[in-house]
Parts: structure tokens; C-alpha cells; sequence
């Protein structure tokens, strides 16, 4: 009888500069053969689109999150998000690597004005990892937060301001 393993996806890289991770990693890798329990009869695979939207539902769970993403990928979402038909981007702000049997997250988040960041990074770090390991099965080996913006009280919402100015 022969056993037959998924091919050896690439491992999660050293250096984070560029994207060398495939798009599809394979979680669990099963054998073939009818005398195989059913749970390892074939191969699990998990898109990194998967990793991303978990990662990005995950961090806008925590109070102070305002929204994610730099300032123009924000006013484009928001303006996306005003056409009928048109869904909001939950993986808008998340970047990741994900590898074998391990994932790296990066974060840009906007927080409320008044709240701790430190705290705030420290919640969406904790629930992202606890999101994405339970979901997926992958080991978050870091999740990196930037804070790209904070939002006043007195701000107006950019797709506000657009709808103002054109009638």
C-alpha cells in the first residue's frame, strides 16, 4: 500500500520584505487509501484571502477600532461601500504572509480619539491570534499594528463630505 502526502509548501519567510508565500497553503495534508480513517482521507487548503478576513473581522471587534486601512484605501472603501450592490472590504487594511503551518499579520488601524493605543493594539493583537488560530488552524507568529490615523469627535465621514459637495 502506498501513502501518498500533500506536496511541501513553502515555510513562512525570515525576512517579511516581499511576498513569497503561496496564495492557497495546505493545513493538513491526508492520505490516500479507504483503510485511512475518513478525517484523513485528503488535504485541507486555506487561501490567504481566508487568513485576511478573518484577521480583519477580528480586529474591528474591539472597542476604539474605528476603522482600517490608510487614508486612501478609506476613502475609496467608503465610497465602494455607497454604491448599491457594493460590499464592504473586511480585508481592507490587513496584509499577511502565511506559510506551511504559520501565519504573519499585518495591521493599519485608525482608533477613536481618547482611547489607550497601546491597549487598543494590545486587544486586537490577543483577539486576532485567538481568531485566526481557532479558525484556521494556522500559528500566528506575530501581528504588527500600525496606527495610521486617530478619528476626532468633530470629523466627518469621507463619503459624507463627497455627497456634500455634489448635488
Amino acid at each position: 500500500m502506498t501513502t501518498q502526502t500533500a506536496p511541501a509548501e513553502k515555510e513562512l519567510p525570515a525576512s517579511r520584505t516581499g511576498r513569497t508565500a503561496p496564495t492557497t497553503t495546505a493545513v493538513s495534508g491526508g492520505a490516500a487509501g479507504a483503510d485511512q480513517p475518513a478525517a484523513n482521507r485528503g488535504r485541507t487548503s486555506i487561501a490567504d484571502v481566508v487568513v485576511v478576513k478573518v484577521a480583519g473581522i477580528a480586529a474591528r471587534e474591539i472597542p476604539g477600532v474605528y476603522d482600517m486601512g490608510g487614508g486612501l484605501s478609506r476613502t475609496i472603501g467608503a465610497v465602494r461601500d455607497r454604491v448599491p450592490g457594493g460590499r464592504p472590504n473586511v480585508g481592507r487594511g490587513v496584509k499577511v504572509e502565511v506559510g506551511e503551518r504559520q501565519t504573519a499579520i499585518d495591521l493599519d488601524l485608525v482608533v477613536e480619539y481618547g482611547v489607550a493605543i497601546t491597549e487598543v493594539a494590545e486587544e486586537v493583537r490577543e483577539n486576532v491570534i485567538s481568531a485566526v488560530e481557532r479558525i484556521t488552524g494556522l500559528e500566528v507568529v506575530e501581528v504588527n499594528i500600525t496606527v495610521n490615523d486617530v478619528r476626532l469627535p468633530d470629523e466627518e465621514e469621507p463619503a459624507a463630505v463627497a455627497a456634500t459637495r455634489v448635488e
